[in-house]
């Protein structure tokens, strides 16, 4: 039996990795999210072997409507720092800022469909 392929999500802190992972597993996929923007190595994300890597990016100012945060623009900074190599290998690269929870599982799913990758029978 031939395994799903395993698509990995990064991204900034409240960029909607758990959002869009919930939603690709509910419509089939094979999902693992990573809170690559909490470590302090920029390949963490390749320890997962992942077959297709998405890279949500999101504004400062959307992480804070979002997200209650203590901390400041630096820190937002260091993150996009430590992304930088998941970012130079993804698949696929979304910036969430104007998506609802419902449009990005539904683009990104699309995206997946057209590369032959998702099931149209999943809901697309």
């Amino acid at each position: 039996m031939q395994q799903d392929p395993l698509i990995v999500v990064v991204g900034v802190c409240a960029s909607g990795k758990t959002t869009l992972g919930a939603g690709l597993r509910g419509l089939g996929y094979q999902v693992r999210t990573f809170a690559q923007e909490h470590s302090v190595s920029k390949h963490l994300w390749q320890r997962l072997d992942p077959d297709f890597l998405i890279l949500l990016e999101c504004s400062y100012e959307t992480i804070r409507r979002r997200k209650r945060v203590s901390w400041g623009v630096k820190r937002y900074r260091k993150q996009l720092a430590l992304l930088s190599n998941a970012r130079a290998h993804a698949d696929l690269i979304v910036r969430t800022d104007g998506f609802s929870a419902e449009q990005l599982v539904e683009y990104v799913h699309r995206h997946l469909v057209e590369l032959g990758m998702g099931r149209l029978s999943n809901g697309g």
